[in-house]
């Protein structure tokens, strides 16, 4: 009798321990700023939590008796605090975290389509975050992606101002750029887009080298660059305001103001930007290098959460850009002895639904996109009627489904792309009128076959109405990990390109009096490649510090390659280039990356290529020289490198660079003192700049307010043999996109 009351006594009393619960409830913060999403729980059980978009909390249903609370955030050092909860007890707890310096814990999309740990990921991803473009001074993107490995922006028109982005050697059309995932990004908008999308609505950029990306199409042979438009996370404005002057001539502003805020349900972020340059001239001949410059942009995003798992996104952004090179700048185009004038008007955005299913073991997305573009424009010389209209429209929508097990994710998905640009300037009888249609189907697996080694394999199956036959894209990626800071990668892809006018091929440049006009074989072919890399990466993190390496060999053979040769003079005289299948090119290369985070106080991120580029048959781009194996306007080895230096709070100090060796460039004859067309080798530059910015922390007004100012290119290291007058070759431009120019502004922010 006295056993069994002893035996439902000690019952009694554990049914009542384990039913006994307590409450803690408080808020997590990083230096007065709150903390949304951060993972809240209790060790050794499954009881947890998240902070709201204010970076409060309440946990519940917490084991009465000495529990170890844990407060976790991605770029955050992991904080554990012991408590000892009683029975019914209500305890109130502030939390700070600081910052982690173990960058390796940053989530990446792009390689694999699925959200991924940056070091698990079996593609290579290189970010560019907010911190990195606010260092180096970036106003747009293309001020941004001179800092990274394997990029480099090039300057092609002193007129224009068009500029490509080169990646691992290859030129700007055999890049996809992506906004938000989502290829939107034209052909047309490849001219000048680059520099008409403003930093402020970016909330980082994320690379993929070579063509491991070739899931998301066909044109991504050199890589792929995604643009995360910034999304409602918490609440908050910016207001930055800046100015400058260019080689003591011509002033420019900057002035853009972000605001966001987040409610129960639903968020929106707006973003406005307007920015001026007036027009540069480096030779003082009454020509611009760098043409005038006037802009506005608008972005929107914003959701709505439909349920606990399931969100509708949209996104806007609107663009009117107007620039004008030449003389004469502050008359009427057709006035000027040489000018070429632009008016843009942009409107992209897109709608995107997201929903987990089936306890988070399973996702689907669908989402349609797209751009609409209205461009008038003047390209002429010696006052000819030489106006133009062009419009542009790309319209996308795809599906997209994700299976979870323990060891693979798989995705399927489907994706339509329409592309349409009417380009026409009448006096030229130059028109180009396409359209295309692409459909795609991929199917990948995320297969994590062991802690050590992860196969990553997809294939792609695309229709495109200018190519006969449907087109297989395989792709593989295996990363192995013999430790936990060090990752071995090896990826295989093709992809192709299709018969049709990119970028390159919408630009019109002056030569020799004239102009000169690309147009496309009435034979061309689809090109097609085969893409091999093979990467080793390290970082080694500790409480203090981190610091780590990339290396990244790369292998890139294309065939039916795309080449522009001369091809004589239409009736009024001007230059014809016209694109061809040339045979094969190989392009191969290897680049370095080395990086290094003391405790916040010292940054260091450094880059750089060598690579060689050639084609096996010669290229005759002249009529008059001797054609050529190797890529024109493309070097051999190019780098950058970024140091900041934060002794405390309010002071900072950054400098950067970029280093580009020597190229072989191209220059038609006719300009003064060119009688013909020569190929000259360019010498190399280094490209320095430097930043210093003072941070006035105002609690009581919960903002800080940061003055700023610097000097890019500190030692005019820039071109120096521009052509003088109207007959000048435009495309004659290499090296920095800007001589020596000093900036200043201030920035106000919520705390």
């Amino acid at each position: 009798m006295l056993r069994n009351i002893i035996l439902i006594s000690s019952a009694l009393l554990v049914s009542i321990s384990c039913f006994s619960q307590a409450v803690l409830t408080g808020s997590v913060k990083s230096q007065e700023e709150p903390l949304s999403f951060v993972n809240i729980g209790v060790a050794g059980t499954n009881i947890g939590t998240y902070t709201d978009v204010n970076g409060n909390f309440k946990l519940t249903d917490i084991p009465t008796g000495a529990q170890k609370i844990t407060f976790s955030s991605v770029g955050f050092r992991v904080y554990s605090k012991q408590l000892i909860f009683e029975n019914n007890q209500e305890r109130v707890i502030d939390i700070v975290l600081e910052r982690s310096f173990e960058e390796l814990e940053e989530v990446v999309i792009t390689g694999t389509r699925t959200e991924r740990n940056k070091k698990e990921s079996p593609v290579i991803v290189g970010v560019i975050d907010q911190k990195s473009m606010e260092t180096v001074n970036a106003n747009s993107l293309a001020e941004g992606l001179n800092f990274q490995s394997g990029l480099r922006m090039e300057t092609d028109c002193q007129t224009c101002g068009y500029s490509q982005l080169r990646m691992n050697g290859l030129g700007g059309a055999y890049s996809q750029i992506l906004i938000d995932s989502r290829p939107i990004f034209s052909s047309l908008m490849g001219l000048y887009g680059l520099e008409q999308i403003p930093t402020n609505m970016i909330e980082r950029i994320e690379i993929v080298r070579g063509g491991g990306s070739a899931v998301y199409g066909s044109n991504a042979i050199a890589g792929t660059v995604n643009v995360i438009t910034k999304e409602p996370t918490k609440d908050y404005f910016t207001i930055n305001a800046s100015g400058g002057v260019i080689d003591n001539q011509a002033f420019e502003s900057n002035l853009n103001a972000s605001v966001s805020k987040v409610m129960e349900k639903t968020g929106i972020t707006v973003q406005i930007n307007q920015n001026s340059r007036e027009a540069y001239d480096a030779n003082d001949d009454g020509y611009s290098e760098l043409p005038k410059l006037n802009g506005t942009n608008f972005g929107l995003n914003t959701y709505y959460k439909l349920g606990k798992y399931s969100t509708l996104g949209f996104n806007l952004n609107g663009i009117n850009e107007y620039r004008r090179g030449g003389n004469k700048i502050e008359e009427a185009a057709h006035k000027a002895d040489q000018s070429e004038e632009r008016t843009h008007n942009i409107l992209m955005g897109g709608l995107n639904f997201k929903s987990s299913l089936l306890d988070l073991k399973s996702s689907v997305s669908m989402y349609i996109a797209g751009q609409h573009t209205t461009r008038k424009h003047y390209t002429g010389i010696d006052h000819a009627d030489a106006y133009g209209n062009t419009l542009g429209q790309t319209f996308m929508g795809g599906f997209q489904y994700n299976y979870f097990t323990n060891a693979h994710t798989l995705t399927f998905g489907t994706e339509y792309l329409y592309d349409y640009v009417h380009d026409e300037i009448k006096l030229y009888d130059y028109l180009i009128d396409q359209q295309t249609n692409q459909w795609g189907v991929y199917v990948q697996d995320d297969w994590k076959i062991s802690s050590r080694f992860t196969l990553l394999t997809g294939l792609r199956s695309e229709m495109h109405n200018l190519v006969d036959e449907p087109v297989l894209n395989p792709r593989i990626n295996l990363l192995y990990k013999p430790m936990d800071f060090t990752q071995f990668r090896v990826s295989y892809s093709s992809g192709f390109r299709a018969p049709q006018a990119f970028d390159t091929d919408l630009h019109i440049a002056f030569a020799g009096g004239g102009i000169s006009i690309i147009e496309l074989d009435p034979d061309l072919k689809q090109e097609t490649s085969k893409s091999y890399s093979l990467s080793m990466n390290f970082d080694k993190p500790s409480e203090k510090y981190i610091y780590g390496f990339t290396v990244d060999g790369f292998y890139t053979r294309l065939f039916n390659a795309f080449v522009l040769e001369e091809n004589g003079q239409d009736d009024q005289g001007n230059m014809i280039l016209q694109k061809r299948n040339g045979g094969g090119s190989t392009v191969q290369g290897v680049t370095f990356e080395g990086r290094l985070n003391y405790n916040g106080l010292i940054e260091m991120s450094m880059g750089m290529t060598a690579q060689k580029s050639s084609y096996k048959n010669t290229v005759q781009w002249s009529s008059v020289l001797e054609g050529t194996t190797d890529y024109l306007r493309t070097p051999d080895s190019y780098g950058y490198y970024t140091l900041g230096f934060t002794p405390n709070e309010r002071i900072g100090v950054a400098l950067s660079g970029i280093y580009t060796g020597s190229m072989l460039v191209p220059h038609y004859g006719g300009a003064p003192g060119v009688d013909r067309d020569e190929v000259i080798t360019s010498a190399t530059f280094f490209d320095q700049n430097v930043k210093f910015s003072y941070k006035m922390p105002l609690k009581s007004m919960k903002q800080n307010i940061q003055f700023f100012a610097g000097i890019k290119n500190i030692f005019q290291s820039y071109q120096n043999d521009f052509d003088i007058g109207r007959y000048r070759d435009s495309n004659f431009v290499y090296g920095p996109a800007r001589p020596r120019s000093i900036f200043f502004g201030i920035k106000i922010e919520s705390l």
